[in-house]
């Protein structure tokens, strides 16, 4: 099963920044057994939504993105991926916040989103490893049912709490 890891980052694009978030998910998602992709575009709507999309055509069932999620006036990502997304996933953006406010309250300032692009799921994480690292925990343990709904695999049963 692929997985894209989309660093949003104008220094990393320019290569004055180590892309540590991405290291960061793509050992993590190896670790769970994902095939991973990597691609770094800067902070802008339209290269983000772009890759997004061209991710998702090369055959990425998850795509996640570090980076671009705050207050900053070129942090555009949530932005971006709701112009790619076709259904909104909000619980898995609201159960990351909520994670992360326990550690910091600088996580009321994340505006990271979450959906579904056809059957892939894009899922929003800060731009800092230990925020992707986080937010990863979060989504682990329901990551591979939730990927397995959303390709229609109907052997799949829902699991409900």
């Amino acid at each position: 099963m692929t997985a894209a890891v989309l660093t949003v980052s104008d220094g990393v694009r320019a290569g004055t920044r180590e892309d540590a978030s991405g290291d960061t998910l793509e050992e993590l998602l190896s670790d769970e057994g994902f095939d991973v992709v990597r691609r770094v575009v800067s902070d802008d709507a339209a290269l983000i939504t772009g890759a997004i999309q061209e991710l998702v055509e090369a055959g990425a069932l998850l795509v996640l993105t570090t980076g671009g999620t705050g207050f900053a006036p070129r942090d555009v990502t949530p932005e971006a991926t709701l112009s790619a997304i076709d259904r909104g996933a909000p619980g898995i953006a609201e159960a990351i916040r909520a994670d992360a406010i326990a550690r910091t309250p600088h996580a009321l300032l994340s505006r990271g989103v979450a959906g579904l692009l056809g059957r892939s799921l894009i899922v929003n994480l800060p731009g800092s490893p230990g925020g992707c690292r986080d937010g990863f925990a979060v989504i682990r343990p329901a990551l591979r049912h939730g990927l397995e709904l959303a390709a229609g695999d109907t052997a799949t049963p829902h699991r409900q709490t």
